[in-house]
């Protein structure tokens, strides 16, 4: 089929000339009310638009008639709520009465005209077309017939694309909806952000601690050490599942609230469990720890998990230095362990970038990088 007749099979076609077609309805019932003032109902255009929740109606039967199936189509379903948004519906509503007036006029006479040039053709003569009534019979009628159908055709399918950018013009979001819309996509971006970030925490500490604990297992070629280190693998591994399945519960339902993650008042079992992949962990507490903000202590908790797991990972079983504070309304971190001979320590991966990252969301700082022979992870952030 060529190009120009394909907007035939398409059904917004279709339903876009149902939507031209919904004003016509209060005109044809107010004809058998007063045939003489047809033009009465178009006085309902202005208050009937400063009705906030006329604006959500029309919004709905646009996206529905004139945009089918479209995921992003540009038209709001909120009801107006301001002054501007109003008067857009207002103008919207007189629009669309003029633009049905014309398609009314084009899908009932256009079709009318060219059965009426056929008749005329065949000799016939027809009856309430003023215009062709007196019409003697030649056979160059005949070349009206397809003009009127291809101005029938033009009249739906540009009157469904000028009626569509209307809609998207006039019954748009507005700039409030607009910046709640961003506001929203953000915070999508953030929580994916936030949700890569946990699991690269979790699970990628539970792999350091099993490849160190198996390691090392391996190395003394004690059954007891070998029955410790598989108990502290198995442990870890427990809790990495834990962590993965409420990862994947956020995600397979977004709405819910995130519950049950972990904060630094939990932190005894990451130190339970670097102690039991070989690290000399010397851990110090001070300051109320269950006074700590909830998301400043879930990432804190993070924050110290990945500290640990670069010290493991990088540094293998060696002294590692921990200290948790809490006064002042901060929040302090340090973790230090020996740096490894040779090796110029953890900071060309994505996690340490993490726990920068995770600092600044919560407006606080951190630092990390060789100090005095020892690799620092220095951590402050507000509990305001």
């Amino acid at each position: 089929m060529p190009p120009m007749l394909r907007p035939l099979l398409r059904g917004t076609t279709y339903t876009r000339l149902l939507h031209l077609w919904v004003p016509w309805l209060p005109f044809s019932v107010w004809m058998f009310i007063d045939p003489a003032t047809p033009w009465v109902p178009a006085l309902v255009v202005v208050p009937l638009g400063l009705i906030p929740a006329v604006r959500r109606g029309e919004g709905v039967q646009a996206r529905l008639l004139l945009t089918p199936g479209e995921p992003e189509p540009g038209i709001s379903e909120q009801p107006s709520a301001s002054r501007r948004d109003r008067l857009r519906t207002v103008l919207w509503l007189a629009v669309r009465m003029a633009l049905a007036v014309v398609a009314g006029f084009a899908t009932v006479w256009l079709p009318l005209l060219a059965y009426s040039s056929g008749e005329v053709v065949a000799g016939g003569s027809p009856q309430g077309v003023p215009v062709l009534e007196d019409a003697s019979p030649h056979w160059a009628y005949a070349l009206l017939v397809p003009l009127f159908l291809v101005a029938l055709y033009g009249a739906v399918v540009g009157l469904g694309e000028l009626v569509t950018a209307a809609a998207r013009r006039l019954l748009g979001p507005s700039v409030a909806e607009r910046v709640a819309a961003a506001e929203a996509r953000t915070e999508q971006l953030l929580e994916r952000t936030r949700i890569a970030r946990e699991l690269h925490d979790s699970i990628g500490h539970a792999l350091t601690v099993a490849v160190v604990q198996a390691g090392a297992a391996r190395a003394a070629g004690d059954p007891g050490f070998t029955d410790r280190a598989l108990a502290a693998i198995e442990e870890t591994g427990r809790a990495a599942l834990e962590d993965l399945e409420r990862v994947l519960g956020i995600l397979r339902e977004p709405e819910k609230p995130v519950s049950g993650r972990p904060t630094l008042t939990d932190a005894g079992r990451l130190l339970e469990s670097a102690r039991a992949s070989g690290a000399q962990v010397d851990a110090e507490v001070t300051g109320p720890l269950d006074t700590v903000p909830g998301p400043v202590s879930r990432e804190g908790y993070r924050i110290l998990q990945e500290s640990l797991t670069n010290a493991l990972r990088h540094a293998g079983a060696v002294p590692v230095r921990v200290r948790i504070g809490v006064a002042d309304g901060t929040l302090r971190l340090e973790i230090r362990n020996p740096l490894a001979e040779g090796v110029p320590g953890p900071g060309r991966g994505s996690g340490l970038r993490g726990v920068r990252e995770r600092a600044a969301l919560l407006g606080g700082r951190a630092r990390t990088g060789p100090d005095e022979g020892d690799w620092r992870v220095r951590v402050e952030l507000p509990l305001g």
